[in-house]
């Protein structure tokens, strides 16, 4: 039986899920994922990884369908709530998913498929009573899931991981944050992503705590979540960390000293899937009484670095390796380098995926000649920290000769007054190869030569931006990250 469904077996009457003030437990759970199972199975011994595409919001349904995939032996594939048809057209035929399981709200939109021969389409409704029947024994080496990357630089790759490297993955984040049965967390994040099926979700679960599901993410409803009392574990995006700021500086003094006194009372508090900006860390600090731990990871490792649980989190940083997962800096060449030379994060462990679905010369660009998976992010060790340098492909900008780190200038840039966001990126130009250029949001009419005469100050001058845009706000994709190539060409 699967690591992550045994343990639930160790919680039966404990509460593992909470949605609109209703309270499901652990057995509730195993229950539901069996029927779904069985249903899947329709008489079959064994799904035998067939691929099954759901489009579920986040829920106790959602778990339960992830759950009932894997118990029947099939591979789960989490298609976006927010996607338009296309996209989840990309995603359900590169997988070649046989069956599709939708709920009410996204019957509509997955319609096309529904007179399809070679696809089965369940709505979730459909799921009654069925005969009891023996569930197949599934291998940890077996595919478990496809996740989609954010195809920021070609199309999509679907990253196949087994439940192997998803246990692996768990695990390790269990013991690094001391996730116990007592924790109690809010479940916010997209579910077709690893931040929120991972390090959310499967990690409480995995560990007998609970989860509350807040479908659609909103300020003021999270803090009215956080002030019942029970929420001890919170884990977001930076832009979210964001908004709840603007919303915290919006209330009354009453009510900001009662979040400041509720907040303390957490055990964890995590930030991660983009660049936290030092200056939004800082003022958390200051409204909740935590350092955010900020980590790294991505669809195709889960997580690899993380701050300390206990010890120094340190700003601007992303932390140690953690256990059992192995890291090396490289150059172009994929020679070691020593950590405190600036170079491409690579990876080697349990917790690393398969392969990209379909696509083997991808896969094979993706490894080096003896195994470890080329992130493509560059970094340094500083001080026995790891220090995200930016994406080789985007948050690199080669001119005249330098390599220049995008991440170190948005945060100088977010230090100017007036300024409330930046991105940077390298514009393509023929004299330098690229020219920074910053897209900014800002309070107030701003002057770009006075940027640039404070930016040099405190920069050299190869690293201030020759090229400025303002704008209302900068293109991301559904985790909050600002989407470089986009933002290029509105250069």
């Amino acid at each position: 039986m699967l690591q992550l469904i045994q343990n639930a077996h160790s919680f039966p009457e404990k509460t593992a899920v909470v949605e609109e003030n209703h309270h499901h437990t652990y057995q509730d759970l195993l229950d539901r994922s069996a029927l779904i199972a069985r249903s899947l199975l329709a008489g079959k011994k064994d799904l035998d990884q067939e691929r099954v595409a759901f489009m579920v919001a986040p829920s106790f349904d959602y778990l339960a369908i992830q759950w009932g995939i894997w118990r029947a032996g099939g591979i789960a594939v989490p298609l976006c709530i927010t996607y338009p048809f296309p996209s989840l057209q990309y995603v359900i035929e590169d997988t070649q998913a046989s069956i599709i399981i939708a709920s009410p709200e996204f019957e509509e939109i997955l319609s096309p498929y529904t007179g399809n021969p070679n696809i089965k389409f369940i709505s979730l409704a459909e799921f009654q009573h069925v005969k009891e029947s023996p569930l197949p024994d599934i291998e940890r080496e077996r595919g478990a899931m496809i996740l989609y990357t954010s195809g920021t630089t070609s199309l999509p790759k679907g990253v196949l991981t087994t439940h192997a490297n998803i246990e692996a993955q768990i695990s390790t984040l269990v013991d690094a944050w001391q996730w116990t049965c007592g924790d109690y967390t809010l479940s916010i994040l997209p579910l077709h992503h690893v931040h929120g099926i991972i390090n959310v979700n499967s990690c409480a679960l995995w560990s007998g705590a609970t989860v509350e599901f807040l479908a659609h993410f909103d300020a003021k409803a999270v803090f009215d979540i956080f002030i019942v009392g029970k929420v001890n574990v919170f884990m977001a995006v930076p832009t979210i960390y964001f908004k709840l700021i603007a919303y915290y500086d919006s209330l009354p003094r009453s009510e900001q000293f009662e979040l400041n006194e509720r907040m303390k009372t957490f055990r964890l508090m995590v930030s991660g899937s983009a660049a936290l900006p030092v200056s939004v860390m800082q003022k958390w600090h200051q409204i909740s009484g935590h350092y955010l731990l900020e980590r790294y990871g991505m669809t195709e490792i889960g997580m690899a670095i993380s701050n300390p649980y206990a010890g120094e989190r340190r700003a601007g940083h992303i932390g140690q390796a953690l256990k059992g997962v192995q890291i090396r800096i490289c150059n172009e060449e994929d020679q070691p380098l020593p950590l405190d030379h600036a170079g491409e994060i690579q990876v080697k462990g349990p917790n690393v995926f398969k392969e990209y679905w379909g696509k083997k010369e991808a896969t094979q660009k993706a490894f080096t000649k003896d195994g470890w998976f080329k992130t493509g992010d560059i970094a340094v060790m500083e001080d026995g920290y790891f220090k995200i340098l930016g994406r080789d492909s985007v948050d690199i900008i080669k001119s005249g000769g330098y390599k220049i780190s995008a991440l170190e200038i948005e945060e100088v840039l977010r230090k100017y007054p007036g300024i409330k966001d930046c991105s940077v990126v390298g514009v393509p130009n023929e004299e330098w190869g690229e020219i920074v250029g910053a897209a900014i949001i800002a309070e107030a009419t701003l002057e770009e030569k006075r940027i640039n005469n404070w930016i040099r100050e405190r920069m050299p001058s190869y690293k201030t931006p020759r090229k400025y845009i303002f704008l209302e706000d900068l293109p991301r994709n559904t985790m909050g990250k600002v989407t470089k190539n986009e933002l290029k060409k509105l250069f």
